[in-house]
Order: structure tokens, then sequence, then C-alpha cells
């Protein structure tokens, strides 16, 4: 195995090891080719409540998102809020209940009856799976945030965006929607100082244990 390098940033030393990031990447492909296949009846299921619920709305959502190096490109989900959401959301800001350059919002009156559960239990987030075949996102990495949110960035909060963002990651399995902006960064930089394949298949797994049991995802 050839020596380890790293991309050095002002405050921030990134691995950038080529068989880290070959295995990395394979296990992401693999694991995204054998999740769509595998979670295919779930897809089709959520597809038709969704419809059933709202029949003219679409199936799934696109937002754009800002990824690795601030590359924007448009993330996919399961559609779990009314049509309408984006303009709606003006009227909510003041009701957001995290800190920071983030929307989190318990009770959000733009959810449906089937968001709820698809949002509980994280199946909106499957089709991510689509983004990681595409290169997108890995299946770990820190959240992708929205235009809006980069906007807001110190330079110390621009150093998260130094790695392709993931589909879970630390502050997904640390608490979620309990924890403020500051800590997400803090967990997503450790990430970054840290990152391992070993590290990434332990944050799979406790993503895995999170989906089944957690309730703090809104």
């Amino acid at each position: 195995m050839e020596p380890t390098k790293y991309i050095k940033s002002n405050r921030l030393i990134v691995n950038d090891n080529k068989a880290y990031l070959f295995v990395k990447r394979f296990i992401d492909v693999f694991g995204a080719l054998i999740g769509l296949v595998l979670l295919s009846p779930l897809f089709l299921v959520v597809s038709i409540l969704i419809k059933a619920e709202d029949p003219n709305g679409g199936v799934f959502f696109r937002q754009v998102r800002v990824g690795k190096n601030g590359k924007k490109f448009n993330i996919y989900k399961f559609r779990s809020m009314v049509s309408n959401a984006e303009q709606l959301l003006e009227g909510l800001l003041d009701k957001n209940e995290t800190t920071g350059a983030m929307f989190k919002m318990k009770d959000d009156p733009r959810i449906t009856r089937i968001g709820h559960f698809i949002r509980k239990t994280s199946i909106d987030e499957l089709p991510q799976l689509v983004n990681v075949l595409r290169g997108d996102m890995s299946l770990v990495g820190p959240r992708p945030p929205l235009p809006r949110e980069v906007d807001e960035y110190s330079d110390y909060d621009m150093q998260r965006l130094l790695v392709t963002p993931g589909c879970t990651g630390l502050w997904q399995v640390s608490g979620r929607s309990n924890v403020g902006f500051k800590e997400m960064i803090e967990l997503d930089l450790e990430y970054i100082r840290k990152q391992s394949i070993g590290l990434d298949l332990k944050i799979i797994l406790c993503t895995v244990r999170v989906l089944f049991g957690s309730k703090d995802a809104f």
C-alpha cells in the first residue's frame, strides 16, 4: 500500500490516500447497488402511498445541494412535504428550532402524513443511493448543505466541504436534530480528521441502529 498523502487546508488536513479512496468508492457503489435492488419493493410501496395522498405532486423531491469543494448537485429524496413547501418556508423561518445555518422544525406544517412516517424512519433519504452511484455523494460523509446555508458559513465551517458529502455521518448518529449547528460542524471535522474504512463501517452500523430506534429525526 502506498504511503498516505494529504491535502492541506488552512486548518484541516484531509487524508488523500488513494487506496482508502478506492476502497471507499468500491463500498459506495457496491452498497448503493445492493441497497437499490433489495429496497425496490419498498420504493414501489412508498411511491404509491405518496401519490395516493397527493396525486398532484411528484414522488421524488429534487433539491440543489453543495458538495465537495463547493460543487453543486441535485439531491434526490422521496417527497415528504406539500408541493409548495419551498414557497412556504419564508413564513416559517422565525420558528426555526435549531441553531446556525440550518432550518429544523419538529411540527413543520408542510409535512404530509406519509411524510411524517418516512422522515421518522429516514426512508425519505433512500433515493440518495442514486446520488452515491453518480459520485455526488458517499455512503458516509458530512451532510450536504443547501446553498443558502453555505452563504452563512465562516471560513472554519467551509472546511466540511473538503470531502464528498454522505448519506450518513457522525452528526446523523450522534443525535441528529438534537445536535446544533456548531456541534454538527465539529462532528463533521472530527470525521474528516479520522476518516478510515473502519470508521465508515462503524458509522454505517450505527446508522442501521438509529434507523430502527431513533426519535431524533424530523
